[in-house]
Protein backbone atom coordinates (compact mmCIF):
# COMPACT_ATOMS: atom_id res chain seq x y z
CA UNK A 1 0.00 0.00 0.00
CA UNK A 2 2.67 2.54 0.99
CA UNK A 3 4.85 1.56 -1.98
CA UNK A 4 1.91 1.83 -4.39
CA UNK A 5 1.01 5.26 -2.99
CA UNK A 6 4.62 6.42 -3.38
CA UNK A 7 4.72 5.25 -7.01
CA UNK A 8 1.39 6.98 -7.68
CA UNK A 9 2.64 10.24 -6.20
CA UNK A 10 5.79 10.07 -8.32
CA UNK A 11 3.72 9.54 -11.46
CA UNK A 12 1.35 12.35 -10.54
CA UNK A 13 4.26 14.71 -9.90
CA UNK A 14 5.88 13.78 -13.21
CA UNK A 15 2.61 14.29 -15.07
CA UNK A 16 2.16 17.74 -13.54
CA UNK A 17 5.71 18.65 -14.53
CA UNK A 18 5.07 17.51 -18.09
CA UNK A 19 1.83 19.46 -18.37
CA UNK A 20 3.56 22.58 -17.12
CA UNK A 21 5.45 22.73 -20.41
CA UNK A 22 2.28 23.55 -22.33
CA UNK A 23 -0.34 24.64 -19.80
CA UNK A 24 -0.32 28.37 -18.93
CA UNK A 25 -2.57 27.72 -15.93
CA UNK A 26 0.10 25.79 -14.06
CA UNK A 27 3.05 27.39 -12.24
CA UNK A 28 5.62 28.16 -14.96
CA UNK A 29 8.59 27.62 -12.65
CA UNK A 30 8.17 23.83 -12.54
CA UNK A 31 10.98 22.05 -14.42
CA UNK A 32 10.31 19.53 -17.20
CA UNK A 33 10.09 15.87 -16.18
CA UNK A 34 13.48 14.18 -15.75
CA UNK A 35 14.51 11.67 -18.45
CA UNK A 36 13.63 8.52 -16.44
CA UNK A 37 9.96 9.64 -16.49
CA UNK A 38 9.71 10.52 -20.19
CA UNK A 39 8.15 7.19 -21.12
CA UNK A 40 5.64 7.37 -18.27
CA UNK A 41 4.17 10.87 -18.48
CA UNK A 42 3.18 10.78 -22.15
CA UNK A 43 2.04 7.73 -24.12
CA UNK A 44 3.49 9.24 -27.30
CA UNK A 45 6.92 9.04 -25.65
CA UNK A 46 6.73 5.32 -24.85
CA UNK A 47 9.83 4.52 -26.89
CA UNK A 48 11.87 6.54 -24.39
CA UNK A 49 11.14 3.76 -21.87
CA UNK A 50 10.76 0.59 -23.95
CA UNK A 51 12.87 1.26 -27.05
CA UNK A 52 15.73 -1.10 -27.92
CA UNK A 53 17.78 1.34 -30.03
CA UNK A 54 18.00 4.39 -27.79
CA UNK A 55 20.68 7.08 -27.56
CA UNK A 56 23.14 8.15 -26.24
CA UNK A 57 25.47 5.19 -25.61
CA UNK A 58 28.89 4.47 -24.18
CA UNK A 59 31.22 3.54 -27.07
CA UNK A 60 33.35 0.56 -26.05
CA UNK A 61 36.17 0.81 -28.58
CA UNK A 62 37.24 -2.80 -27.98
CA UNK A 63 33.89 -3.92 -29.42
CA UNK A 64 33.96 -1.59 -32.41
CA UNK A 65 34.03 -3.13 -35.88
CA UNK A 66 36.59 -1.71 -38.31
CA UNK A 67 34.81 -1.06 -41.63
CA UNK A 68 37.29 0.04 -44.34
CA UNK A 69 34.43 0.58 -46.80
CA UNK A 70 32.95 3.50 -44.87
CA UNK A 71 33.82 6.58 -46.98
CA UNK A 72 34.43 10.07 -45.57
CA UNK A 73 31.48 12.37 -45.01
CA UNK A 74 30.71 14.86 -47.79
CA UNK A 75 29.61 18.34 -46.75
CA UNK A 76 27.76 20.48 -49.27
CA UNK A 77 28.50 23.99 -48.06
CA UNK A 78 30.65 25.28 -50.87
CA UNK A 79 32.69 27.48 -48.57
CA UNK A 80 29.71 29.78 -48.16
CA UNK A 81 28.98 31.57 -44.92
CA UNK A 82 25.67 30.76 -43.25
CA UNK A 83 23.26 32.80 -41.16
CA UNK A 84 20.69 31.71 -38.64
CA UNK A 85 19.17 32.23 -35.22
CA UNK A 86 20.57 31.15 -31.88
CA UNK A 87 17.97 30.21 -29.26
CA UNK A 88 17.75 29.47 -25.58
CA UNK A 89 15.06 26.78 -25.64
CA UNK A 90 15.13 26.26 -21.89
CA UNK A 91 16.85 22.93 -22.37
CA UNK A 92 19.43 23.52 -25.10
CA UNK A 93 21.47 26.18 -26.79
CA UNK A 94 20.16 25.77 -30.32
CA UNK A 95 21.33 27.28 -33.63
CA UNK A 96 18.95 26.97 -36.59
CA UNK A 97 20.19 28.03 -40.03
CA UNK A 98 17.99 30.19 -42.23
CA UNK A 99 15.59 27.96 -44.22
CA UNK A 100 16.80 29.40 -47.53
CA UNK A 101 20.31 28.06 -46.91
CA UNK A 102 20.90 24.46 -47.93
CA UNK A 103 23.59 22.78 -45.86
CA UNK A 104 23.72 19.08 -46.70
CA UNK A 105 25.71 16.03 -45.64
CA UNK A 106 26.07 12.69 -47.40
CA UNK A 107 28.61 9.87 -47.64
CA UNK A 108 29.84 7.93 -44.66
CA UNK A 109 27.13 5.45 -43.61
CA UNK A 110 24.39 7.58 -45.22
CA UNK A 111 22.70 6.25 -48.40
CA UNK A 112 20.86 9.57 -48.83
CA UNK A 113 21.57 13.28 -48.63
CA UNK A 114 20.52 14.91 -45.35
CA UNK A 115 19.80 18.59 -44.75
CA UNK A 116 20.99 20.44 -41.64
CA UNK A 117 18.06 21.49 -39.44
CA UNK A 118 19.59 22.41 -36.10
CA UNK A 119 22.79 22.50 -34.02
CA UNK A 120 22.49 21.73 -30.30
CA UNK A 121 24.96 22.01 -27.44
CA UNK A 122 25.08 19.69 -24.45
CA UNK A 123 27.39 20.68 -21.61
CA UNK A 124 28.08 20.01 -17.95
CA UNK A 125 28.33 22.01 -14.76
CA UNK A 126 31.97 21.02 -14.36
CA UNK A 127 34.84 20.14 -16.67
CA UNK A 128 35.09 16.59 -17.90
CA UNK A 129 31.35 16.01 -17.64
CA UNK A 130 28.50 17.06 -19.90
CA UNK A 131 28.62 15.16 -23.19
CA UNK A 132 25.79 12.76 -23.98
CA UNK A 133 27.97 10.04 -25.47
CA UNK A 134 30.98 8.52 -23.76
CA UNK A 135 34.10 6.80 -25.08
CA UNK A 136 35.23 3.81 -23.02
CA UNK A 137 33.40 5.25 -20.03
CA UNK A 138 34.91 8.72 -20.31
CA UNK A 139 32.63 11.75 -20.48
CA UNK A 140 33.65 15.10 -21.94
CA UNK A 141 32.93 18.73 -21.11
CA UNK A 142 30.51 19.26 -23.99
CA UNK A 143 29.10 17.79 -27.19
CA UNK A 144 27.86 19.54 -30.33
CA UNK A 145 25.12 17.74 -32.25
CA UNK A 146 24.27 18.64 -35.84
CA UNK A 147 20.78 17.32 -36.57
CA UNK A 148 19.91 16.58 -40.22
CA UNK A 149 16.86 15.08 -41.92
CA UNK A 150 16.62 12.94 -45.07
CA UNK A 151 15.60 15.45 -47.73
CA UNK A 152 15.42 12.83 -50.49
CA UNK A 153 12.65 10.79 -48.86
CA UNK A 154 10.82 13.28 -46.64
CA UNK A 155 9.53 16.88 -46.99
CA UNK A 156 10.49 18.04 -43.48
CA UNK A 157 12.10 16.95 -40.22
CA UNK A 158 8.75 16.21 -38.56
CA UNK A 159 7.95 13.57 -41.17
CA UNK A 160 11.51 12.27 -41.31
CA UNK A 161 11.83 11.83 -37.56
CA UNK A 162 8.99 9.29 -37.53
CA UNK A 163 10.20 7.15 -40.41
CA UNK A 164 13.10 4.83 -41.38
CA UNK A 165 16.35 6.44 -42.52
CA UNK A 166 14.88 9.74 -41.40
CA UNK A 167 17.61 11.45 -39.39
CA UNK A 168 21.38 11.79 -39.29
CA UNK A 169 23.03 13.29 -36.23
CA UNK A 170 26.71 14.23 -36.40
CA UNK A 171 28.23 14.49 -32.96
CA UNK A 172 31.43 16.42 -32.27
CA UNK A 173 33.11 16.34 -28.88
CA UNK A 174 34.70 19.42 -27.37
CA UNK A 175 38.20 19.79 -25.96
CA UNK A 176 39.84 22.63 -24.01
CA UNK A 177 41.15 25.01 -26.72
CA UNK A 178 39.48 27.63 -28.98
CA UNK A 179 37.46 26.80 -32.11
CA UNK A 180 36.68 29.66 -34.51
CA UNK A 181 33.06 28.62 -35.16
CA UNK A 182 32.29 28.29 -31.45
CA UNK A 183 34.13 31.54 -30.75
CA UNK A 184 31.59 33.30 -32.98
CA UNK A 185 28.69 31.36 -31.52
CA UNK A 186 29.66 31.85 -27.88
CA UNK A 187 31.22 35.31 -27.71
CA UNK A 188 30.01 37.75 -25.06
CA UNK A 189 27.81 39.77 -27.41
CA UNK A 190 25.95 36.65 -28.51
CA UNK A 191 25.71 34.66 -25.30
CA UNK A 192 24.35 37.58 -23.25
CA UNK A 193 21.45 37.90 -25.73
CA UNK A 194 20.16 34.40 -24.92
CA UNK A 195 20.53 34.38 -21.13
CA UNK A 196 16.96 33.23 -20.51
CA UNK A 197 14.43 30.82 -21.93
CA UNK A 198 12.84 31.93 -25.24
CA UNK A 199 15.61 34.46 -25.92
CA UNK A 200 16.85 34.48 -29.53
CA UNK A 201 19.62 36.24 -31.43
CA UNK A 202 20.33 36.45 -35.16
CA UNK A 203 23.84 35.58 -36.37
CA UNK A 204 25.39 36.17 -39.79
CA UNK A 205 28.39 34.95 -41.78
CA UNK A 206 29.27 31.80 -39.85
CA UNK A 207 31.65 29.31 -41.46
CA UNK A 208 30.22 25.88 -40.73
CA UNK A 209 33.32 24.20 -42.12
CA UNK A 210 35.26 25.62 -39.17
CA UNK A 211 33.13 23.51 -36.85
CA UNK A 212 34.38 20.22 -38.27
CA UNK A 213 37.84 19.03 -37.18
CA UNK A 214 37.74 16.71 -40.22
CA UNK A 215 35.24 14.48 -42.02
CA UNK A 216 37.18 11.27 -42.51
CA UNK A 217 37.29 9.45 -39.18
CA UNK A 218 34.12 8.59 -37.28
CA UNK A 219 32.16 5.97 -35.34
CA UNK A 220 28.60 5.19 -36.38
CA UNK A 221 25.62 3.29 -34.99
CA UNK A 222 21.83 3.19 -35.29
CA UNK A 223 19.95 4.96 -32.51
CA UNK A 224 17.31 7.49 -31.55
CA UNK A 225 16.95 11.15 -30.82
CA UNK A 226 18.01 11.83 -27.24
CA UNK A 227 14.89 13.92 -26.54
CA UNK A 228 11.20 12.89 -26.58
CA UNK A 229 9.54 11.23 -28.36
CA UNK A 230 12.80 9.25 -28.81
CA UNK A 231 11.96 7.88 -32.28
CA UNK A 232 14.50 5.24 -33.32
CA UNK A 233 15.17 6.68 -36.77
CA UNK A 234 18.60 8.27 -36.32
CA UNK A 235 21.96 7.31 -37.76
CA UNK A 236 24.56 8.65 -35.32
CA UNK A 237 27.99 9.68 -36.58
CA UNK A 238 30.51 10.49 -33.85
CA UNK A 239 33.52 12.37 -35.24
CA UNK A 240 36.64 10.84 -33.70
CA UNK A 241 38.62 14.07 -33.49
CA UNK A 242 37.75 16.95 -31.17
CA UNK A 243 37.08 20.60 -31.62
CA UNK A 244 37.96 22.92 -28.78
CA UNK A 245 36.49 25.56 -26.51
CA UNK A 246 38.00 27.97 -24.00
CA UNK A 247 37.31 27.85 -20.27
CA UNK A 248 35.65 31.28 -20.57
CA UNK A 249 33.25 29.99 -23.24
CA UNK A 250 32.24 26.89 -21.30
CA UNK A 251 31.74 29.05 -18.19
CA UNK A 252 29.49 31.43 -20.15
CA UNK A 253 27.31 28.48 -21.17
CA UNK A 254 26.86 27.52 -17.52
CA UNK A 255 25.46 30.99 -16.81
CA UNK A 256 22.52 30.45 -19.17
CA UNK A 257 19.18 29.90 -17.45
CA UNK A 258 16.57 27.33 -18.41
CA UNK A 259 13.93 29.67 -16.94
CA UNK A 260 12.37 33.01 -17.82
CA UNK A 261 13.82 36.23 -16.32
CA UNK A 262 10.98 36.44 -13.78
CA UNK A 263 11.71 32.96 -12.46
CA UNK A 264 14.40 31.52 -10.21
CA UNK A 265 17.71 31.04 -12.01
CA UNK A 266 18.33 27.41 -12.92
CA UNK A 267 21.44 26.68 -14.96
CA UNK A 268 21.03 24.90 -18.26
CA UNK A 269 24.09 22.77 -17.42
CA UNK A 270 23.90 18.98 -17.29
CA UNK A 271 21.29 18.89 -20.06
CA UNK A 272 22.25 15.42 -21.28
CA UNK A 273 20.16 12.27 -21.31
CA UNK A 274 21.57 9.36 -19.28
CA UNK A 275 23.32 6.56 -21.17
CA UNK A 276 21.16 3.91 -22.80
CA UNK A 277 22.09 0.22 -23.26
CA UNK A 278 23.70 -0.67 -26.59
CA UNK A 279 22.13 -4.16 -26.52
CA UNK A 280 22.73 -5.97 -29.83
CA UNK A 281 23.64 -2.96 -31.96
CA UNK A 282 26.98 -2.75 -33.72
CA UNK A 283 29.48 0.09 -33.54
CA UNK A 284 31.42 0.68 -36.76
CA UNK A 285 34.47 2.85 -37.32
CA UNK A 286 36.58 3.61 -40.37
CA UNK A 287 40.01 4.04 -38.80
CA UNK A 288 42.03 0.84 -38.63
CA UNK A 289 42.75 0.37 -34.90
CA UNK A 290 45.85 -1.69 -35.76
CA UNK A 291 47.52 1.45 -37.09
CA UNK A 292 45.67 4.20 -35.25
CA UNK A 293 44.35 2.98 -31.88
CA UNK A 294 41.11 4.88 -31.46
CA UNK A 295 41.34 5.37 -27.71
CA UNK A 296 44.86 6.76 -28.11
CA UNK A 297 43.80 9.16 -30.87
CA UNK A 298 40.84 10.45 -28.90
CA UNK A 299 42.65 10.97 -25.63
CA UNK A 300 45.90 12.32 -27.04
CA UNK A 301 44.15 14.80 -29.33
CA UNK A 302 42.34 16.37 -26.41
CA UNK A 303 38.94 14.73 -26.66
CA UNK A 304 39.18 13.53 -23.08
CA UNK A 305 38.98 17.01 -21.63
CA UNK A 306 39.23 16.36 -17.93
CA UNK A 307 41.03 19.18 -16.15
Amino acid sequence: GVICLFVFLLLALSLSLSLSLSSPSLPPSLPPPPPPFWGLVNSAWSLCAIGKRQSPVDVNTSQMIFDPFLPPLRLSIGGKKISGTMYNTGRHVSFRPDPVQLVNVSGGPLPYSHRLQEIRLHFGSEDGFGSEHRIDGDSFSAEVQLIHYNQELYPNISEASRNPNGLAVISIFIGPNPNSFLTRLLNRETITRISYKNDAYLLHDLSLEDLYPETFGFITYQGSMSTPPCYETATWILIDRPINITSVQIHSLRLLSQNLPSQIFRSMSDNSRPLQPLLHRSLRGNRDPRWQPLSYNIIESGLKCIS
